[in-house]
């Protein structure tokens, strides 16, 4: 399994062009592993639809269901392990809630995270993709 951070899984399921030819084949490759979308995504895809920074094809409540249902993908609860890990992170981390817990999610599973985030990529504490 990968996780994917937030703007990789819209971006995937929005044929966005920001997502370059590698990071499809990776997503392609991993399906039968599992596509990890951390449940805060959900929030912070809310937030930007609310605040009309994403502007979504149909309801959110339709794309969350499509989205989610794309072969491969699993949704991954914030566990209490999770969320202790989020705020107890080695090094220097950033404050954005939702990087530390896409990054704890990460970390808690051992699996490699799918972002171009240059913060998350600069981390030194957390498996990711080379672009």
């Amino acid at each position: 399994m990968i996780i994917l951070d937030t703007h990789i899984w819209v971006w995937w399921n929005h044929h966005d062009s920001r997502l370059t030819n590698h990071y499809q084949d990776i997503i392609n490759q991993q399906r039968l592993q599992g596509l990890g979308v951390c449940s805060i995504s959900l929030i912070e895809i809310s937030r930007l639809v609310s605040k009309k920074r994403l502007i979504l094809p149909c309801s959110i409540q339709e794309w969350f269901k499509i989205a989610l249902g794309q072969e491969g993908v699993q949704l991954l609860s914030i566990t209490p392990e999770i969320a202790i890990n989020a705020y107890t992170l080695p090094g220097n981390f950033h404050k954005d809630p939702a990087d530390r817990l896409i990054v704890a999610t990460a970390r808690i599973y051992d699996v490699s995270l799918l972002t171009v985030d240059e913060k998350i990529l600069a981390y030194p504490y957390v498996k990711t993709i080379e672009s």
